[in-house]
């Protein structure tokens, strides 16, 4: 399944200045990692953050937002945001920055 190439692009260019990011293709997508860890990705034509276990429940009750679920398996820490939730670089950015917050947490691996 093709993924969004644009939204990659849109989310290359928010990370650029940041040290340490790693771009990988996985899950039928693109993914992005900081330090070895997962961050954000692409699937289809949604975002896919990493914002971790605390701050998940409010993430899943913002507009455009969801649990992560391709396979039947909800992913807990990961949401899934529509194309419609990050069609400005504010709200993208928005969504970067707090993957970001919580996977600077993460030991480097």
């Amino acid at each position: 399944m093709a993924y969004d190439l644009l939204l990659g692009e849109r989310i290359r260019t928010s990370l650029s200045p940041k040290k340490g990011i790693e771009e990988k293709k996985m899950f039928g997508g693109l993914g992005f990692l900081l330090h070895g860890n997962m961050l954000v990705g692409v699937w289809k034509n949604s975002l896919i953050a990493r914002v971790g276990p605390d701050a998940y429940e409010h993430s899943i009750r913002e507009p455009h937002a969801r649990e992560f679920d391709i396979t039947g398996r909800p992913m807990k820490g990961w949401v899934l945001i529509d194309a419609e939730g990050v069609s400005d670089d504010e709200e993208l950015n928005g969504w970067i920055q707090r993957a970001v917050k919580f996977v600077r947490t993460l030991e480097a691996k």
